[in-house]
């Protein structure tokens, strides 16, 4: 792997402690012929932070989104619709951030942002600060496949989701009281908006195609408008054919100053590192530098997966081929 000459301790610690790997092994020998690799969110997880029925909902979640992104790869479907299909089913649970489980803004109310990509083509759409779309990451979709454009925002988005008879739904919808007591409390503690969890997910299918897709409620406490990475082609989401598909989940500010999802490609594509070595770099090193946290997915085009991430969790999970599943939450 490519590093620099000199780091910090700091630097060096976090490299050390926060590799993510699996308890049956090492990420760095994870490889599928074909299938999806998908994300809830990085952040403080850890087992005393869980309770065990929790936990178990989560997994149980988590698989259900790989399960149905299989359905689509395992009948030659495209990656495209893989992943599109395992993050409908993340973004109607409440145990997420995004969609119904949305995190609430600063005025107490949802705003929502999705992307997705295709490899193949380097087609890509997104929204921005949404309210009441049930599903972003199929508008996101509609707006790749059926506009001129890649990323519509706020009142024009949420009509374009109307004139294509997309799902809205109801402010109520929306609520969880979970998200409404994180409301609460970091207002009644005076707290800047603090980072949440986001949902994404990469898919490679059986004729070689890469895709990738990224949802999200944001912060919690953020103020009205605010954007983070995940529609932002080449920060929070991004598939190249040529490279990789990445989705990423962390503090937006940072993925977007250090346009992560693409430094990951173009590290692939100019310094000939393997993507295990490429996210790493990016995940650990260049964005540890900026003062940030978070982690990514990765999917190369021949099938090798990355997940490294400095926090103390994140919920991940993938399905290979044959239909094995694989979740995990914490670092070991």
């Amino acid at each position: 792997m490519a590093t620099p000459k000199h780091r910090s301790y700091r630097q060096i610690l976090v490299l050390t402690l926060a590799l993510a790997t699996w308890s049956c092994g090492g990420q760095s020998a994870r490889r599928i012929e074909y299938g999806l690799v998908i994300h809830g969110g990085a952040g403080t997880i850890t087992r005393e932070s869980l309770s065990p029925e929790l936990e178990s909902a989560y997994r149980a979640k988590l698989a259900e989104a790989l399960q149905a992104g299989y359905a689509v790869l395992s009948t030659s479907g495209t990656a495209l619709l893989a992943v599109e299909q395992a993050l409908v089913v993340l973004e109607d649970s409440p145990l997420f951030n995004a969609g119904k489980g949305a995190v609430f803004t600063s005025a107490g109310t949802n705003e929502l942002d999705a992307s997705i990509m295709d490899g193949a083509t380097l087609q890509a759409g997104a929204v921005a600060a949404v309210r009441g779309v049930k599903n972003p990451i199929r508008l996101a979709r509609l707006v790749m496949d059926a506009t001129p454009h890649v990323l519509l925002g706020q009142d024009g988005a949420e009509q374009f989701a109307r004139e294509q008879g997309l799902p809205m739904m109801p402010a109520e919808y929306f609520f969880t009281q979970r998200r409404w007591d994180a409301l609460q409390k970091a207002q009644g503690r005076g707290e800047p908006a603090r980072e949440q969890g986001t949902v994404g997910a990469v898919a490679l299918d059986q004729g070689g195609n890469l895709a990738a897709g990224t949802s999200t409620g944001g912060l919690t406490n953020k103020r009205l408008g605010r954007i983070g990475d995940s529609p932002i082609i080449g920060a929070g989401t991004y598939a190249d054919n040529q490279t990789c598909a990445v989705s990423g989940t962390g503090q937006g500010e940072y993925f977007i100053r250090a346009v992560v999802a693409h430094d990951i490609g173009a590290l692939m594509a100019y310094q000939g590192l393997t993507v295990v070595e490429a996210a790493r770099e990016v995940v650990m090193e260049k964005l540890v530098a900026l003062g940030g946290t978070g982690g990514v997915i990765a999917l190369d085009r021949e099938g090798y997966i990355a997940m490294p991430f400095n926090t103390a969790g994140m919920y991940r999970g993938y399905v290979d081929e044959a239909g094995r599943v694989e979740v995990a939450i914490y670092r070991d």
